[in-house]
């Protein structure tokens, strides 16, 4: 029987090779250079991580295949969405790569900043946007501002249908909740909840059913989070099982 040492030239030699071809594969393409350090230092899992995050999706061209690749490009470089907003800000400061910009922001919890664009958008004709209102309103809220929050998010709720949108409803408990008025913010939670898709809504119900004490309520609220975390897909599964340790800090099953 041949040993192990036998083979390590040979399996060196073709992870080099592999490892090379992608390197080409990466400039002809000009793919983000980062690629080159994540084939040649991990050899060969860069290169196949490679192979799935840009050639798999380049080729096969499906909905699934666009999902695996950018899933993996995000973790991999969590901060280009973010350059790539902040490229075509800089480029044309539109109120729509405003929004890119701001929302990219606060993916990166980078809240001051959204803040700032959506205020500076703002203005004019779109002063009463609701997409504008509303992303203010969340990075507001995580600045710990919950009182000018409400007020925005009030602005919205007299423009009829786009204030009553789930989106809107889980802000405004958020912001209720922050001042105080926990009635209001219970009914808004437990409307909004049920009609996100993500289980953002349902976790933060969760958790705030367990920070006023009703901790049974809480623990089936959590259940229901692993039930539908079961059957859930894998491209949603990752967010969804973030979502699920946040309400599970506070029920106390982390």
């Amino acid at each position: 029987m041949m040993g192990l040492g036998q083979f390590g030239l040979p399996a060196f030699g073709l992870s080099l090779l592999f490892s090379i071809l992608l390197c080409v594969h990466v400039v002809r393409n000009g793919r983000d250079m980062f690629w080159l350090w994540i084939i040649l230092l991990f050899q060969p899992i860069g290169g196949i991580v490679y192979v799935a995050a840009i050639m798999l999706p380049e080729m096969l061209k499906g909905p699934t295949a666009r999902k695996l690749g950018q899933a993996t490009r995000e973790t991999l470089d969590p901060a280009r969405t973010y350059r790539e907003a902040k490229a075509a800000h800089d480029l044309a400061a539109t109120v729509q790569n405003q929004m890119r910009l701001a929302a990219a922001a606060a993916e990166l919890g980078r809240h001051d900043e959204a803040e700032a664009l959506y205020r500076e958008a703002l203005s004019g004709v779109h002063a009463e946007d609701p997409a504008l209102l509303l992303g203010r309103a969340r990075a507001l809220i995580e600045l710990d501002r919950p009182a000018e929050a409400l007020d925005l998010l009030l602005q919205l709720e007299a423009q009829g249908a786009e204030g009553q949108t789930p989106p809107a409803v889980l802000a405004r408990a958020r912001a209720l909740e922050a001042l105080g008025r926990a009635e209001e913010a219970d009914r808004a939670y437990a409307w909004a909840a049920p009609r996100l898709p993500g289980m953002e809504g349902s976790a933060r119900h969760a958790a705030f059913l367990a920070r006023h004490g009703r901790v049974q309520e809480a623990r089936e609220a959590l259940a229901d989070i692993d039930k539908r975390l079961a059957n859930a897909s894998p491209h949603y599964r990752k967010e969804g099982r973030a979502w699920r340790d946040f309400a599970a800090q506070a029920v106390g099953q982390a």
